[in-house]
């Protein structure tokens, strides 16, 4: 089996994420990165939709993640999004996801924080979700 990966690139958004009150409040820029694994051979050769993963749906995920619900930390929020794509799309082996936040309020100049993480199909369910 090969092994290839799509990736989702700087996906932006503003939200309502942190733990301090005026974060919760005001909000801000937050960015997300995905890089999806799996054997995508099958969609290369028919050059249909209907073989690949979608990325749109995949974007719709991230979306509803990142501006539908809220999170105290960075860490929740990438960990919810990367489990969440992952039980989703049974064509995926492997995901990283990555969340930055601009300007976090860490008492300096800082451009963004970042959490990465990354999640991998047990054998198990990839054997029973084929």
């Amino acid at each position: 089996m090969s092994q290839q990966c799509i990736r989702l690139h700087n996906a932006t958004f503003y939200a309502y994420h942190g733990v301090l009150t005026n974060e919760q409040a005001s909000g801000g820029k937050f960015e997300v990165d995905v890089e999806m694994f799996g054997d995508f051979s099958k969609a290369a050769e028919s050059d249909k939709l209907k073989d690949a993963v979608d990325y749109r749906k995949v974007y719709s995920f991230i979306q509803e993640f990142v501006t539908e619900k809220r999170f105290y930390l960075i860490e929740s929020l990438g960990t919810r999004i990367a489990e969440s794509i992952l039980s989703n799309f049974s064509e995926l082996d492997r995901i990283v996801v990555r969340v930055r936040k601009h300007t976090p309020q860490v008492g300096g100049v800082v451009d963004s924080v970042e959490f990465e993480t990354e999640k991998i199909r047990s054998k198990r369910e990839s054997v029973g979700s084929g």
